[in-house]
């Protein structure tokens, strides 16, 4: 199946998950590498990518 880039961006462009809670955050890559961004939930500012599967 051909894979539709819309589709994509919406789901893996600029989405992380924290690294201590696993909650879902979108934000910009830059603001996660500055540490501006914070999580939702725990208040802590350890981020990775989602996974693509």
């Amino acid at each position: 199946m051909a894979k539709i880039l819309e589709a994509h961006n919406r789901l893996f462009k600029n989405i992380f998950v924290c690294k201590n809670c696993s909650a879902k955050i979108r934000a910009s890559p830059i603001k996660i590498l500055e540490g501006k961004v914070k999580c939702r939930k725990c208040k802590k500012r350890a981020f990775r990518p989602l996974r693509k599967k």
